[in-house]
C-alpha cells in the first residue's frame, strides 16, 4: 500500500470549509471528500496559520474561540507542512505572473516542492498553471 494522498489546502478553503461550505466548488467538495474517505490527507502550510491568525488580529476574522484554541484545532485538524528552505527557494523562483502575494507564493511552492495538488479557487494561481490546481 503506497503512501496516502495529501492535499494542501489553500487559507480561503481552510476558511470555507468551517464557515461557509457552499463557497467551495463541487469537484473541490468531492475532492475532500475522498480524501476523508480513503485516509487521504488534508494538508494547509504553516504560513496559512499565520494568515488566519493576522486576519482575526485586524477584525477580519470573527471568532467565537480564542485565537490561541482556532490555532490549536487547525494544527490537530490538518497536516501543517512547514516551510522548508526548498520550498523559500522555489518562492523565490516563481515567475512574475505569478501572484505576487508572499503567502500565496509559500503554499503555491510547497505544493510544488512536495509534489501535491493545491485546493484553491484562486484564479490568478490557476491561470498560471505552475502548480497542480483542483477546483
Amino acid at each position: 500500500m503506497g503512501r496516502p494522498r495529501v492535499i494542501l489546502l489553500d487559507t480561503h478553503v481552510v476558511l470555507w470549509l468551517s464557515s461557509d461550505p457552499h463557497k467551495l466548488s463541487s469537484k473541490a467538495r468531492a475532492a475532500i471528500e475522498e480524501e476523508r474517505k480513503n485516509r487521504g490527507a488534508l494538508a494547509i502550510s504553516g504560513i496559512t496559520l499565520l494568515e488566519l491568525a493576522t486576519m482575526a488580529n485586524k477584525g477580519r476574522l470573527q471568532l467565537t474561540i480564542t485565537l490561541e484554541a482556532l490555532l490549536q484545532e487547525l494544527e490537530a485538524r490538518f497536516l501543517v507542512l512547514p516551510i522548508t528552505g526548498r520550498a523559500c527557494v522555489q518562492t523565490v523562483a516563481l515567475p512574475a505572473n505569478y501572484p505576487k502575494d508572499p503567502a500565496d507564493r509559500i503554499i503555491g511552492a510547497t505544493a510544488l516542492v512536495e509534489g501535491l495538488a493545491l485546493l484553491t479557487a484562486d484564479r490568478e494561481i490557476r491561470k498560471s498553471k505552475l502548480v497542480k490546481t483542483i477546483w
